[in-house]
Protein backbone atom coordinates (compact mmCIF):
# COMPACT_ATOMS: atom_id res chain seq x y z
CA UNK A 1 0.00 0.00 0.00
CA UNK A 2 1.42 3.35 -1.05
CA UNK A 3 1.38 5.92 1.80
CA UNK A 4 3.70 8.86 0.98
CA UNK A 5 5.56 10.24 3.98
CA UNK A 6 5.05 13.88 2.96
CA UNK A 7 1.25 13.80 3.20
CA UNK A 8 -1.25 14.17 6.04
CA UNK A 9 -4.34 11.95 6.17
CA UNK A 10 -7.86 12.04 7.53
CA UNK A 11 -9.31 8.86 9.06
CA UNK A 12 -11.95 8.96 6.29
CA UNK A 13 -9.07 8.38 3.81
CA UNK A 14 -8.56 11.82 2.29
CA UNK A 15 -4.98 13.04 1.94
CA UNK A 16 -3.55 16.57 2.03
CA UNK A 17 -0.38 17.88 0.39
CA UNK A 18 0.74 21.38 1.34
CA UNK A 19 1.78 23.78 -1.42
CA UNK A 20 2.44 27.03 0.42
CA UNK A 21 -0.93 28.25 1.76
CA UNK A 22 -2.79 25.78 -0.45
CA UNK A 23 -3.93 22.27 0.48
CA UNK A 24 -4.20 19.75 -2.37
CA UNK A 25 -6.79 17.07 -1.50
CA UNK A 26 -7.43 13.60 -2.86
CA UNK A 27 -8.25 10.10 -1.66
CA UNK A 28 -5.67 7.59 -0.54
CA UNK A 29 -4.40 4.59 -2.43
CA UNK A 30 -6.14 2.45 0.20
CA UNK A 31 -9.48 4.22 -0.41
CA UNK A 32 -9.32 3.91 -4.19
CA UNK A 33 -8.45 0.23 -3.85
CA UNK A 34 -11.46 -0.34 -1.58
CA UNK A 35 -13.76 1.52 -3.97
CA UNK A 36 -12.40 -0.37 -7.02
CA UNK A 37 -13.03 1.22 -10.43
CA UNK A 38 -13.93 4.92 -10.05
CA UNK A 39 -16.45 5.86 -12.73
CA UNK A 40 -17.55 9.38 -11.72
CA UNK A 41 -16.21 12.31 -9.71
CA UNK A 42 -18.45 15.18 -8.65
CA UNK A 43 -16.21 18.18 -8.03
CA UNK A 44 -17.00 20.98 -5.57
CA UNK A 45 -18.00 24.49 -6.63
CA UNK A 46 -15.15 26.95 -7.09
CA UNK A 47 -15.15 29.60 -4.37
CA UNK A 48 -17.10 27.41 -1.96
CA UNK A 49 -16.12 27.88 1.69
CA UNK A 50 -15.87 24.59 3.58
CA UNK A 51 -15.24 23.65 7.17
CA UNK A 52 -13.15 20.67 8.21
CA UNK A 53 -15.33 17.57 7.93
CA UNK A 54 -17.79 19.02 5.40
CA UNK A 55 -18.76 16.72 2.52
CA UNK A 56 -17.12 18.55 -0.37
CA UNK A 57 -16.97 16.19 -3.38
CA UNK A 58 -18.29 12.76 -4.36
CA UNK A 59 -16.49 9.78 -5.87
CA UNK A 60 -18.56 7.00 -7.40
CA UNK A 61 -17.24 3.58 -8.27
CA UNK A 62 -18.78 0.42 -9.66
CA UNK A 63 -19.25 -0.57 -5.98
CA UNK A 64 -20.39 2.56 -4.15
CA UNK A 65 -20.62 6.33 -3.96
CA UNK A 66 -18.53 8.03 -1.29
CA UNK A 67 -18.45 11.58 0.00
CA UNK A 68 -15.05 13.25 0.05
CA UNK A 69 -14.72 15.35 3.18
CA UNK A 70 -12.71 18.54 3.56
CA UNK A 71 -9.79 17.61 5.82
CA UNK A 72 -9.37 21.26 6.87
CA UNK A 73 -11.31 24.50 6.54
CA UNK A 74 -10.77 26.74 3.56
CA UNK A 75 -12.03 27.96 0.21
CA UNK A 76 -12.10 25.79 -2.91
CA UNK A 77 -9.72 27.57 -5.27
CA UNK A 78 -9.16 24.87 -7.88
CA UNK A 79 -10.75 21.62 -9.00
CA UNK A 80 -9.21 18.88 -11.09
CA UNK A 81 -11.20 18.86 -14.32
CA UNK A 82 -9.01 15.98 -15.54
CA UNK A 83 -10.58 13.57 -13.00
CA UNK A 84 -14.05 14.67 -14.06
CA UNK A 85 -13.15 13.82 -17.66
CA UNK A 86 -11.23 10.65 -16.72
CA UNK A 87 -12.27 9.37 -13.24
CA UNK A 88 -9.87 6.42 -13.54
CA UNK A 89 -7.02 8.83 -12.67
CA UNK A 90 -8.17 8.46 -9.06
CA UNK A 91 -7.33 4.74 -9.36
CA UNK A 92 -4.15 4.94 -11.43
CA UNK A 93 -2.47 7.94 -9.76
CA UNK A 94 -4.27 8.83 -6.50
CA UNK A 95 -1.41 11.02 -5.18
CA UNK A 96 -0.54 12.67 -8.50
CA UNK A 97 -2.86 13.41 -11.40
CA UNK A 98 -5.81 11.94 -9.44
CA UNK A 99 -6.06 14.81 -6.93
CA UNK A 100 -9.60 16.20 -6.55
CA UNK A 101 -9.56 19.80 -5.29
CA UNK A 102 -7.39 22.51 -3.76
CA UNK A 103 -8.23 24.67 -0.76
CA UNK A 104 -6.87 28.04 0.28
CA UNK A 105 -6.08 27.18 3.90
CA UNK A 106 -8.10 29.09 6.49
CA UNK A 107 -6.38 27.73 9.63
CA UNK A 108 -3.10 25.86 9.17
CA UNK A 109 -3.21 24.61 12.78
CA UNK A 110 -5.99 22.20 11.71
CA UNK A 111 -3.32 20.17 9.91
CA UNK A 112 -2.05 19.09 13.33
CA UNK A 113 -5.28 17.11 13.86
CA UNK A 114 -4.61 14.98 10.77
CA UNK A 115 -2.66 11.73 10.76
CA UNK A 116 0.90 11.59 9.53
CA UNK A 117 1.88 8.75 7.20
CA UNK A 118 2.87 6.46 10.08
CA UNK A 119 -0.43 7.05 11.87
CA UNK A 120 -2.38 6.42 8.67
CA UNK A 121 -0.48 3.16 8.01
CA UNK A 122 -1.44 2.06 11.54
CA UNK A 123 -5.08 2.97 10.87
CA UNK A 124 -5.36 0.91 7.70
CA UNK A 125 -3.28 -1.96 9.03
Amino acid sequence: MNVPDDLRFQSSHEWVRLEGDTAVVGISDHAQEELTDVVFVELPQMGRAVDAGDPTAVVESVKAASDIYAPISGEVIEVNDAVEADPSLVNTDPYGSGWIFKLKIKDASQLDALLDAEGYRALIG
